[in-house]
């Protein structure tokens, strides 16, 4: 976690001095340390099902369950 922020931070700083270069770096590290937390990258699991990890709620199977939770959260 601590190398995510740490790449975070670095992309902040890229932006605020416009070096694109160095933004595209940063972006990478992002990017890295993802993988390395298992948020990006390759499956870890292995019965052949889909991964929606980067997809919008509404264009998965959980659509109708998102909407559910939604408007419970709203209600309370």
């Amino acid at each position: 976690m601590n190398e995510l922020m740490a790449a975070r931070r670095e992309v902040k700083a890229a932006k605020a001095s416009a070096d694109s270069d160095a933004l595209k770096a940063a972006r990478a590290g992002v990017h890295q340390a993802k993988v390395a937390l298992g948020e990006r990258g390759d499956v870890w699991w292995t019965d052949g099902a889909r991964d929606f990890n980067r997809c919008n709620v509404e264009n998965t199977p959980y659509a109708q369950w998102y909407v559910g939770s939604e408007a419970q959260r709203s209600t309370k």
